[in-house]
């Protein structure tokens, strides 16, 4: 459309200065009313009126919807304020009015609709919102409805926290029942296992078997199984079996030891490990017997005497055993054929070099715990309790319980028999007979 410009009077001759003011306030219309100047803008012969918008204050704000309200109570047009929220925020960004005079814009004629639109100010809208508050809801009130997509975000929030939406299985405090027991030492029990989980690498040995030109991982192995049948024989403590076989590891790994030698040395490391943990240890000479008379009973001792110096008399080492004692009871009420299960396939581990080279002592006992759920079907195979005290989940524990697995799907028919033997008794539930887990043999096929 076109701007409507104002009627410009031809100049007047200058000297003639009130003829021209006269004129001017004639065709000069009045300001005093500004909602009269709306309403009446300059017509232009055969275009439609055009309304002039103008920038107002907040005052003449108030005053434009006085009149407006009022008009409408007249006319019976109830006044809708449609558009009050956007104007008081169009008004906050704004600020306060500007003096400058802004140039007129160009206004859209629209169709006059009957329901009269009025902007209000600040005032009014505060006044809206205090009686909006006091008046009652009408009709029934809309529930919140909750979509596919609002539930789909939340459960991929959820996800990607680690929170799990499944309920979390409880952990057992299997230590209650042991409160009353001084032995038990329950106040201080978490506390041990967490300074044995984070010293058990001092005593752990790592592979020692290319420092040795004699030595092989099947002697080794042929040693051990030998030390079984002497263990059985004297009826020793588990921790004494255990703290043997770290002993012989650790000195193996320190010193270069001969053929002749190898069984001398596992021979001193029973007799060190038997004072160490028995009441009653054997004699040397019970030793000296057992041996087929092959040592003498001061090269025992010499040797006991160098490898303590090796090793620097540090024997308080945390062994599989210390860690097999807690797992299986935190198997809660494991019964007899899961500890005897558990053990069996803890001696078949360590008996072999593979094993103790690439695992520590904590995670062979945990996998043997697993291995030996596995094996028996006990469901679930690992629990919330289990994972707590362990610190190992399944899948870390996997690798090791397959190797121990394979271990026992091939003891009956291997040359080295005597833990196959000690488990096929009935004392120990004969556990050895049992078939291996069927899950990790069709993983491994």
């Amino acid at each position: 459309m076109e701007d409507v410009r104002a009627v410009v009077l031809p100049q007047q001759p200058r000297g003639n200065d009130k003829v021209k003011n006269e004129a001017q306030r004639r065709n000069r219309r009045v300001l005093g009313d500004i909602g009269n100047n709306l309403e009446a803008a300059h017509l232009v012969e055969g275009k439609p009126p055009v309304q002039i918008s103008r920038p107002m204050t907040r005052s003449f704000h108030a005053q434009l919807l006085a009149k407006a309200q009022a008009k409408a109570e007249k006319n019976g047009n109830p006044v809708l304020p449609v558009l009050e929220d956007r104007a008081a925020a169009l008004n906050r960004k704004r600020g306060p009015a500007k003096k400058a005079a802004v140039a007129p814009k160009k206004a859209i004629e629209k169709p006059i609709s009957e329901t009269l639109v009025v902007i209000s100010s600040d005032e009014e809208e505060e006044k809206d919102k205090q009686v909006n508050r006091c008046k009652p809801i009408e009709g029934p009130s809309r529930k919140e409805v909750k979509t596919l997509t609002s539930i789909l975000t939340a459960r991929s929030k959820a996800m990607a926290c680690g929170v799990d939406i499944k309920p979390k299985e409880k952990i057992v405090d299997f230590d209650s029942a042991d409160v009353s027991d001084e032995l038990a030492v329950v106040e201080y029990i978490d506390d041990l296992y967490q300074f044995y989980k984070l010293t058990e690498d001092d005593s752990r040995v790592h592979d020692y078997m290319e420092s040795q030109p004699e030595i092989n991982p099947k002697m080794r192995s042929i040693l051990i199984d030998w030390l079984v049948e002497v263990h059985r024989k004297f009826e020793l403590m588990p921790e004494t079996f255990y703290l043997t076989v770290n002993i012989i590891d650790r000195y193996l790994s320190m010193k270069i030891v001969s053929r002749r030698e190898l069984q001398l040395v596992g021979i001193s490391s029973m007799v060190i490990a038997s004072k160490y943990e028995e009441i009653w240890a054997p004699q040397v000479n019970d030793f000296v017997c057992l041996s087929d008379y092959a040592y003498t009973g001061d090269q025992i001792l010499l040797m006991e005497k160098a490898i303590l110096g090796k090793l620097e008399w540090y024997l308080t080492v945390p062994t599989p055993y210390v860690f097999l004692s807690r797992y299986i009871k935190a198997s809660v009420s494991p019964g007899e054929e899961v500890k005897n299960m558990v053990f069996f396939l803890a001696e078949l581990g360590i008996m072999h070099y593979p094993t103790t080279v690439r695992y520590s002592p904590s995670l062979i006992a945990a996998a043997a715990v697993y291995a030996a759920r596995c094996t028996l079907n006990k469901a679930p195979l690992w629990t919330e309790t289990l994972k707590h005290h362990t610190g190992y989940s399944e899948e870390q524990l996997r690798d090791c319980a397959k190797l121990l697995v394979g271990f026992h799907l091939n003891a009956a028919e291997s040359n080295l028999q005597a833990v196959y033997r000690k488990f096929s008794k009935p004392e120990h539930v004969a556990v050895a007979r049992i078939p291996p887990a069927k899950s990790f043999l069709s993983s491994s096929s």
